[in-house]
Order: C-alpha cells, then structure tokens, then sequence
C-alpha cells in the first residue's frame, strides 16, 4: 500500500493535469489564485466563474482563501511562487497603502512571472512598476453613482410615502465597508450626494443621516469584511432606538455591498418590515453587485435596488490576460477590445449598470 502511494505521489507531482490540482502539491498548478476572503458574497460569484473559465481554458490552478488577513495571503503567495507557481491572480486584502502591493509585485517579479490584481484595486504606481503586471476591476467611483442616482430618483417618487416620521426629511443609515478601500469610499460619499443632487433639483430637501452624533454619517464593517453579519448587528442595534413610535424611525438604507443588504434585511425582517407582503411596511434597501441573493430579495419586494458588478465579466478579462501571459508574443491586453483600458497604465474596467428588478429600467 505505501508503495502505490509513493507511485500516485510521484505520478501527481510530476503531472500538470488539472484533474490533480485539488489533491497534489501547490507545485502541481501552473496559476495560483488567491482571494482576500471566500466568505464574500460577490468574490463567491467571481470565483465560481473564474474556476470554470480556467478549467475551460484547460489551466491548471489553486485557489487560496486569505481570510481577510494579508499576512497570510502573502505568505500563502510565497509559498506558492517557491514551488514553480507560473503565474499568479490577486485579489489584495489590504488596500489602505501599496506596501501590500509592492511586495507582492517584488516577489512576482524576482520569480520572473505575471502577477494580474483584479476586484480590490492597486495603484497605477504599483501596476506600473512592473511589465507583466495588470489590474482587473471597476472604476471605483461608478458604483456610488449609480447607486446615488437610483436613491435619489426613487426617494423623489415615493417622498411622501416613505417620509414616515412626517418631518418632511428623509432619514437613512449607511452601512460602509472597509476604511481605507476606495470602492467604499466613493460609494459611500457618491450614493449620498448623488442623491442629494436630484432631491434639491426637485426642491426636496437632503438626505439626513439617522444618528446626529455620529459624524462620520456612516457605520463600518469593523474586520473590513462587508459583512451581512455586521450589518445585521448595526441595523437590530439601531431598530430598537429608531421606531416608528419614537417617531425617529430609519426610513432608507444605503449598503456599500449586497452582503450587508442581506444582513439590514434580516434585521427589518425581525422588526416586521420587508416582508414582501402587502401588509408590511417596506423601508428602502440598496446595495451593489447584484448577488443571486441580492436580485431574489427583489424580486420578492424585500429589496428595492442594487448596481450589478458583472462577476462573469471581471472572470473573463482576468481569464484572458492569464492565458495571454502564459501564451508567447501575446500582450496581456490582446483580444480585450470589449473592455475599456486606462490609457497610461495596464488597468482594464469592468462597467457597471442599474438593477431594479427584471422589469424596471
């Protein structure tokens, strides 16, 4: 029995068939793949359709899960370089500063193989920093705009209705996900201000945030995980201080991420709101990716909106520049004319668009 073991362990190691990615030695993936955390709802999505789009390409590859810790996505990078790893794809954990980045960069780099960014965004400088270096993902700020626009259109046919607390304000809480991270940056201060705009080109007064004592107008995901978890904490906190018989209640919520929607939603659920029936009052949720979650909630009325991140798209491009970056004479940016690519550095965007149910616009 050791004997056949000690043959399939040689077999396995000496083979690149996708079949034994799953069971060899990290060596036995040409591409290493690793991701800032499973657990997020739209990284799920990205890597369901990434594993399917190198397994088509006939790519061997290892998936690698960070777990929201950057010191163990690095050392798992290590780790995977060191045993023969010919190309590597990174969705970064920490995107506060280019440290992270760069050492990534530098490793790939003294291993003399691509190594492709793609969903958390690194800088132009990192990119640019080396040749076979690329980023894959959106422009940061499109998301919190269109998600502005959709509040704001909505609060402005419905004011009255969803004006509960008569005041003649419309009060919202905002769930944030990350400091430091630009896509929650820009969709937090976007979904607020866009909004904003087409409430007082209407003569309607501005969104008010729920909590006059927190100045920072948002509450965030403190393990930066943009977790329904933690939405759901913040939201069952804040429902039994903001009621609709304090006469203070929360009448919008804006989420940086479908995830945390989910978790709002439940909290709304356990309050008798958002039920989906005709009989029970409905406060406003949206969020982005537009999760297979997210869009059910919708269409059962739970859920008012979400900006779609188009999961299968970001898998493509990624797919695309990795089989470029193995193939030679190709650029890493052959055949991607469907997308659009920053015009000084290697970064191509992904667009995003508005989803309000399968029959709104």
């Amino acid at each position: 029995m050791k004997k056949l073991l000690s043959i399939l362990l040689l077999i396995c190691m000496l083979t690149s068939l996708p079949i034994f990615t799953s069971s060899c030695s990290a060596s036995a993936a040409d591409v290493h793949v690793f991701y800032y955390t499973f657990s997020d709802p739209y990284i799920s999505n990205v890597r369901s359709a990434l594993g399917k789009q190198l397994k088509d390409a006939g790519i061997s590859f290892q998936d690698h899960d960070g777990n929201g810790n950057q010191t163990t996505q690095t050392e798992q990078i290590q780790t995977a370089i060191t045993n023969g790893a010919k190309a590597i794809i990174v969705n970064i954990v920490n995107t506060g500063s280019d440290d992270a980045a760069n050492g990534i960069i530098t490793l790939a780099k003294n291993a003399d193989i691509p190594v492709i960014f793609f969903n958390r965004e690194v800088s132009d400088a990192a990119v640019k920093s080396y040749e076979r270096c690329a980023f894959v993902g959106t422009d940061a700020k499109e998301a919190g705009i269109l998600q502005g626009q959709i509040i704001g259109q909505y609060v402005k046919d419905n004011f009255k209705s969803l004006d509960i607390n008569g005041d003649g304000v419309i009060s919202y809480i905002l769930f944030k996900g990350e400091e430091g991270n630009n896509e929650a940056i820009y969709r937090t201060q976007y979904s607020v201000s866009e909004a904003d705009k087409i409430l007082k080109s209407n003569t309607l007064p501005p969104l008010r945030f729920y909590d006059p004592s927190n100045n920072n107008k948002y509450l965030v995901d403190r393990n930066g995980q943009w977790s329904a978890s933690a939405a759901n904490e913040y939201m069952t906190t804040a429902l039994t201080s903001y009621t609709e018989k304090k006469g203070n209640m929360i009448e919008l919520v804006i989420c940086n991420n479908d995830g945390m929607a989910e978790g709002a939603i439940s909290a709304l659920n356990n309050a008798g709101y958002n039920l989906g029936r005709a009989d029970s009052r409905q406060i406003p949720v949206f969020g982005v990716d537009a999760t297979e979650a997210a869009v059910d909630l919708i269409e059962k009325g739970k859920m008012t909106g979400t900006v779609k991140q188009d999961a299968d798209g970001m898998a493509d491009a990624v797919s695309r520049i990795i089989q470029n970056s193995l193939t030679d004479g190709k650029k890493l940016t052959d055949g991607l004319d469907a997308y659009s690519i920053d015009s000084n550095v290697t970064k191509i965007r992904i667009p995003y668009s508005a989803y309000l149910g399968k029959n709104q616009k």
